[in-house]
């Protein structure tokens, strides 16, 4: 979803070069769909007076509109801040604010919330475009200066106020970090005030962006907002190998996408024996080696004999434990295991043969051969054709 600047020539992306200020609101992060819009409010019923604003990488603020101005979505605001006024860009207004803001717990009290100003004048944009244009080489320098001072942390992000008077810096650190006198050095270099945030590692992430291993954008940074904890049994529920290199985002925590389909596994999992669960048999007693999940089999192998399998269904392993615990022996799970042999029948056959790996490997027979194999047998033959003529002439 982009807006028609955003397209491509010559196999080039062109872009739209609003640098994060597109009118459509529709090539950004965290980007809603106001599916209220279309839909008039009852009679008598004044519209929502608050606004959704976001700011860069995707921060976003709710503010209330006192004077009612009339905002659409894409609108430049100015907007208030703790000391002087802030610039960003409307992304939802009307009664979908309201659901937001009680989803995310935030107050719509008029006397605490922050308001909006005005629409942003050219020269409020210029303004935040120049202090835009010196976030990157600030970094730089941020971190050159951390480095020197021998600070465990990493600057990640700078962030400039609207009106180029305060700059923010996001930060990520394993441990507590005393900045104070890279603040003064800060203060120093870049003529600002200064503002130490620090954030975590998935947060880091959801600011900067990236790719991760299956190829798209990374959820925390296009349409995950709210960071649950992800633990390593989620991976053992769904039967992953417990690899960190593969388990792990770009954050270097656990991957959010192994919470997606948890639930599903759980839900699944209910009928399942425990996997350490023995099962009784006059033959010897029966551990689990495998489950799986998706066909709902079990695969058992007695004690000393680990190399020979036997797979059951969970409702033949349920009536198994239930003998069990009457205190009853079956003969042996081969009885049972008999039921489920493996269909050896093909279910399809490839006729054309275009799944061989090697049916271009064999080379194709050089025309010149058969040239001169030609040439041979015309030589031959003329031959023959002089011989008795020859015999002719010398019996004369």
């Amino acid at each position: 979803m982009a807006c028609a600047s955003c397209s491509t020539k010559d196999g080039q992306p062109k872009g739209c070069k609003n640098n994060g200020t597109c009118g459509t609101d529709s090539c950004n992060k965290l980007t809603v769909f106001d599916w209220l819009s279309n839909m008039s409010l009852p009679s008598g019923e004044k519209p929502f007076n608050w606004v959704e604003v976001r700011y860069k990488n995707g921060r976003k603020e709710y503010y209330h509109n006192p004077e009612n101005i009339s905002l659409s979505i894409g609108d430049i605001v100015a907007t208030q801040a703790k000391a002087g006024h802030d610039i960003g860009m409307v992304t939802l207004t009307g009664e979908l604010v309201r659901v937001q803001m009680k989803r995310k717990n935030i107050s719509d009290n008029v006397e605490e919330g922050l308001k909006i100003y005005r629409k942003a004048s050219q020269k409020d944009i210029d303004i935040w475009q120049k202090a835009r244009d010196r976030e990157e080489a600030m970094k730089v320098k941020a971190r050159q200066f951390a480095i020197d001072l021998k600070l465990q942390m990493k600057i990640s992000d700078i962030e400039f106020q609207g009106d180029g008077s305060k700059a923010t810096f996001y930060y990520t650190a394993e441990e507590r970090v005393d900045f104070r006198e890279l603040i003064k050095v800060f203060a120093r270099e870049f003529r600002t005030r200064i503002e130490m945030k620090q954030v975590g590692f998935r947060q880091e992430a959801s600011r900067l962006g990236g790719i991760g291993s299956c190829g798209r954008e990374l959820c925390c940074s296009t349409w995950l907002t709210d960071f649950r904890s992800v633990s390593t049994s989620a991976a053992r529920y769904q039967q992953l190998s417990l690899n960190p290199q593969k388990l792990a985002g770009q954050c270097g925590k656990l991957k959010c996408c192994l919470n997606y389909e948890l639930d599903t596994y759980l839900d699944a999992l209910k009928d399942f024996p425990k996997s350490d669960t023995k099962l009784q048999t006059e033959k010897g007693v029966a551990v689990c080696q495998k489950t799986d999940i998706f066909k709902r089999h079990m695969w058992f192998a007695y004690d000393g004999e680990w190399n020979n399998w036997y797979k059951l269904t969970t409702e033949q392993v349920n009536e198994i434990i239930d003998l069990n615990n009457k205190k009853q022996k079956i003969a042996s799970l081969e009885e049972y295991a008999a039921d489920l042999a493996d269909d050896t029948k093909t279910e399809f056959e490839n006729v054309v043969g275009q799944d061989s790996l090697t049916r271009f490997d064999n080379p194709k027979p050089k025309k010149r051969r058969k040239n001169n194999r030609n040439r041979k047998n015309n030589r031959n033959r003329s031959k023959n054709k002089r011989k008795p003529q020859n015999s002719k002439n010398a019996a004369k």
